[in-house]
């Protein structure tokens, strides 16, 4: 049984509240006297839930996975067949999500479907490594790319120092999560903008890709499959890059409750995202081997760059300043939707309750946002970019197949379950086959980080035991963690009384 917080917790001065028995306040509910309720609004319309989605999936993936993919592929032909394959899985992937969206209407992503399926423990080992692994690597990983490439206009002619570009992402971080404290609604303008700034970029790269192929610029697609055959234990990892660049398409289930008619907006926000990403990403992949040779390819550390800088001329030195936009976004993305999976792991009782606290006038979960903070900061510099791709890869598809495979079984233990969205059988079946194979094949192919990932994944069961089901907590042991989540809010705003 997941114990859940029993009283509210509102701080003084009208800046937090939280929520009665770990939920949110209905609609008909009556609060007490001089007290407001303060819920989660419905801002988010279908141009949003778009923006959402393709605002996330293009980040910094299109541009660092491709030389990851052909790595491990060993072939221009073969990295393209994985590309394709890896959006007609993320269309699955999606497609399931909308069936599970727009089911179970609440927060949380995987998390909640999660929780629903297999129950409370799995759904606290799902938070605990998104808290502890997967979010902080992920923006770290995208906010690295956002530093290097917002830095190399002015580092033309010699290498970027990799402290300038760690201090840039440390300043961008924090914008982000600044932004994101402040404002559902300016967030998500902002969003919509980048990721206009996000389609430009990959636009400037697929236009003249498109007028070198007419010229006749074929000969890196000649013997496309020649060169290293691709090794069992290499198409994992090849798999995890390129799932890596379309990962974002179950964003806007992480947000649920905050969708107008998710019934119709949920499943349309994603049907049109993938279409539009998995042909442009296609297209970007074709567009850069028009001009690059696959030894090119692998030798470049920023490849839209080297791409511009053949074809663009002075033009070029917009490119990187478009690819940083495109990583602020997916970084703004990321971080608005994973701060209401916290939040909602916090209302069930899953994590602290003061990351269930909403801001009174902004109506944003201000504590979930801000405790990314310092683990974002500790993964920033503490690891390189492919072992954390890698270390965060494990656990996030070990979880997303589980999520999806618990779509099938509910289908047979609730048959009568009200489904406005239904995918055939075949789609989940594949795409929860395909994530958890690859993921039991990648402890081979890559086993000291996947490894690793695998060993925090296993701390969350002795974890669960010790924070949610042992009762019988010393007081030191209470007032430690209620001290260190407090010490990440401003101390004029962390004064709680109960009711």
């Amino acid at each position: 049984m997941v114990r859940k917080p029993v009283v509210s917790t509102i701080s003084k001065g009208g800046y937090l509240q939280g929520n009665v028995n770990g939920r949110l306040p209905s609609a008909g509910s009556k609060e007490p006297p001089g007290q407001e309720k303060v819920v989660l609004k419905k801002k988010i319309t279908l141009l949003r839930g778009i923006s959402i989605i393709i605002g996330t999936i293009i980040g910094a993936g299109i541009f660092i996975s491709p030389k990851g993919v052909l790595q491990n592929t060993g072939s221009v032909g073969m990295s393209l067949i994985i590309w394709t394959v890896c959006g007609v899985l993320s269309l699955f992937g999606a497609l399931s999500y909308a069936e599970l969206g727009t089911s179970i209407k609440k927060s949380g992503g995987h998390y909640t479907y999660i929780l629903e399926v297999f129950g409370p423990l799995p759904a606290f080992v799902r938070v605990w490594v998104e808290l502890l692994i997967i979010r902080p690597a992920a923006t770290a990983v995208i906010s690295l790319a956002f530093g290097r490439y917002i830095l190399e206009p002015f580092f033309i002619q010699c290498e970027i120092p990799e402290l300038a570009i760690k201090l840039i992402t440390a300043v961008g971080i924090t914008t982000v999560m600044v932004l994101n404290s402040m404002s559902v609604s300016w967030s998500a303008r902002i969003q919509i903008l980048l990721t206009f700034c996000k389609l430009t970029a990959i636009l400037i790269i697929i236009v003249p890709g498109v007028m070198q192929l007419i010229k006749g610029q074929t000969q890196h697609f000649k013997d496309a499959f020649s060169g290293r055959d691709a090794s069992i234990m290499g198409l994992p990892l090849a798999f995890y890059y390129g799932m890596y660049a379309y990962a974002g398409w179950f964003y806007l289930n992480f947000v649920t409750e905050e969708v107008e008619n998710p019934e119709k907006n949920i499943p349309l926000a994603i049907c049109i995202s993938m279409a539009i990403v998995t042909i442009g990403y296609v297209l970007t992949n074709v567009a850069y081997f028009t001009t690059i040779s696959a030894e090119e390819l692998l030798l470049s550390n920023a490849v839209a760059v080297t791409f511009s800088e053949r074809l663009l001329g002075n033009f070029s030195l917009a490119v990187p300043i478009f690819v940083a936009l495109s990583c602020f976004g997916s970084m703004n993305g990321g971080v608005f939707a994973v701060s209401r999976l916290f939040y909602v792991a916090s209302r069930e009782g899953h994590l602290p309750e003061i990351l269930s606290m909403i801001h009174v006038r902004k109506h944003t979960p201000l504590p979930a946002v801000i405790v990314l903070h310092p683990l974002t900061m500790i993964m920033l510099f503490s690891g390189d970019l492919d072992s954390l791709l890698n270390f965060l890869s494990f656990a996030r598809w070990l979880f997303i197949g589980l999520a999806v495979a618990g779509l099938i079984y509910l289908r047979y233990k609730h048959p009568d379950m009200h489904r406005p969205f239904k995918v055939p059988l075949f789609i989940p079946a594949l795409f929860s086959f395909t994530c958890l194979f690859m993921v039991a094949l990648s402890l081979y192919s890559d086993p000291f980080s996947t490894g690793i990932g695998f060993v925090i994944t296993l701390t969350g069961v002795p974890a669960y035991y010790l924070f949610i089901i042992w009762d019988k907590k010393p007081k030191w042991f209470r007032r430690m963690s209620a001290s260190y989540f407090l010490s990440l809010w401003p101390k004029q705003n962390t004064h709680t009384q109960t009711h």
